[in-house]
């Protein structure tokens, strides 16, 4: 989901800067509607566009999270419940819908009570609205709010002007940016495309108004006025402060030539270059494979599967730790043990969720083989990794190197290659002696029989975080 989003942010802005570079100075505004209507469109739509062919062309390659390492483990469970129960990203982008829903429909509440409140003029295609001591004016819909205070040479053209807003549906795609704030309020892209599309309705509408009387006239009736607007993002304002300077350019620009409309087909290289990213992305999404225990990973792809078995697996991690004696290393083991078992059962169970589904580190046709595992075993592989990075890796000396007591992140990352050699190996922690440290111990993994899929050989990335645990100095 989140490169999902990523994407639509990615598009957007490359659609808007298409826009503002080569078409918003165009006198096109009917085609610059359109475009800055069906570009949000695509940008949604744009990322389940998928291209065998451009699919072919980029190499196989594959990407394995490995179950998560705990080092002191019996602190780290003790709390593993509070933070498995809550996803605070959820609990964000879900207050955020609240608050922009509240505030649209504040909105409209309003528009509401200045109709309530004042005195209702109906005419044949639309119902004027009068404001005591007000000079100002903008519609919604069929519905022309008129400032009393706008002397009477003047208000015809204005009428006139908000006519146009209203027959060509300007609202509607108001409030379509409105939708899209309360549903992707994070995305700043969604605000900008609005101010623009507004800009461009007034362009239109200005267009049509000064057809009826001098443009010298109309100009000045637009800079005559003590200009008071309506803080309302879905209305159509007819005195709208920062765009009077534009609108003013826009009425006195030349007519584009028909030849400026060739920069449209800009779309065409760019909509492709869009394609061809969201094909190539596509594959390594669609082969992505996860371990059911990476839970910053994998919490919203196998949601509902995390809720049952959480519960299971941390009653059995909690009475093993319980039972143990307190030699630390028999700890350790007894752990991967019951982990390990805990593993193969969830496993089991995402083989038979639906086609569509989360993909899960068991659809890989064949891992890499670590050496003394059976061929393609994948609960071996990774028992075995593990294993190995807790034998090799200095725990003692974390304790070494003036860090806060506490528990401290590290996410490790490596590929084994079409030859089995571990390479590429990368890692990111709260300290470079641990950061070499890691690096030293990966790098000690021994050569392995590579991985396939498909009847292919293959690279295989692995993602491997781990918990370590800070003691406090004494």
């Amino acid at each position: 989901m989140i490169n999902y989003i990523l994407q639509i942010v990615l598009f957007q802005v490359l659609f808007l800067a298409i826009y503002d570079f080569f078409l918003s100075k165009e006198t096109f505004f009917n085609k610059n509607r359109w475009y800055l209507i069906s570009t949000p469109v695509l940008s949604f739509l744009l990322p389940f566009v998928k291209i065998p062919t451009f699919q072919k062309a980029v190499p196989q390659e594959l990407m394995i999270y490995l179950p998560e390492i705990f080092l002191s483990p019996e602190k780290v469970i003790q709390e593993a419940n509070w933070y498995q129960s809550i996803n605070y990203i959820d609990l964000l982008f879900w207050v955020g819908v609240v608050f922009f829903t509240a505030l649209f429909f504040t909105k409209l509440f309003k528009i509401a009570n200045l109709k309530r409140k004042y005195e209702v003029v109906k005419k044949p295609s639309y119902t004027l609205i009068l404001l005591p001591n007000e000079t100002k004016a903008f519609s919604f819909f069929n519905y022309i709010f008129l400032g009393k205070e706008i002397p009477d040479s003047q208000q015809a053209q204005i009428i006139e002007h908000e006519l146009v807003h209203s027959k060509q549906k300007h609202s509607l795609d108001l409030l379509f940016f409105e939708f899209l704030k309360i549903v992707m309020w994070f995305n700043p892209m969604i605000f900008l495309y609005q101010k623009r599309i507004t800009l461009v309705h007034e362009y239109i509408s200005d267009e049509v108004a000064i057809k009826s009387g001098p443009k010298e006239n109309y100009i000045n009736q637009l800079l005559s006025n003590f200009f008071q607007v309506e803080n309302v993002a879905f209305i159509n304002q007819f005195y709208k402060q920062t765009f009077i300077k534009k609108r003013i350019i826009m009425m006195t620009k030349n007519k584009s030539k028909r030849m400026n409309q060739l920069k449209y087909l800009l779309l065409i290289p760019v909509l492709a270059s869009m394609v061809f990213y969201t094909s190539c992305a596509s594959k390594q999404v669609k082969k992505e494979i996860s371990a059911p225990e990476n839970l910053l990973i994998e919490k919203q792809k196998v949601k509902e599967l995390e809720l049952q078995n959480i519960a299971l697996e941390n009653k059995i991690l909690k009475d093993s730790i319980n039972k143990l004696n307190a030699d630390r290393e028999y700890q350790l083991k007894q752990v991967k043990f019951f982990k390990s078992k805990v593993y193969a059962e969830i496993s089991k169970k995402i083989k038979k969720n639906k086609k569509g589904e989360a993909v899960s580190f068991m659809t890989i046709d064949k891992v890499p083989t670590f050496p003394g595992c059976e061929s393609g075993d994948k609960v071996c592989f990774s028992k075995m990794v593990q294993k190995h990075f807790s034998r090799e890796f200095d725990s003692r000396m974390v304790n070494t190197l003036g860090l806060e007591a506490g528990k401290k992140r590290v996410f490790i990352g490596f590929m084994i290659d079409k030859e089995g050699d571990v390479v590429d190996i990368k890692a990111r922690a709260p300290h470079p002696k641990i950061k070499a440290e890691v690096i030293k111990v990966m790098s000690s993994l021994p050569r392995m029989v590579p991985g396939e899929n498909n009847g292919e050989v293959v690279s295989v990335k692995y993602s491997i975080p781990f918990t370590l645990n800070v003691d406090k100095t004494k």
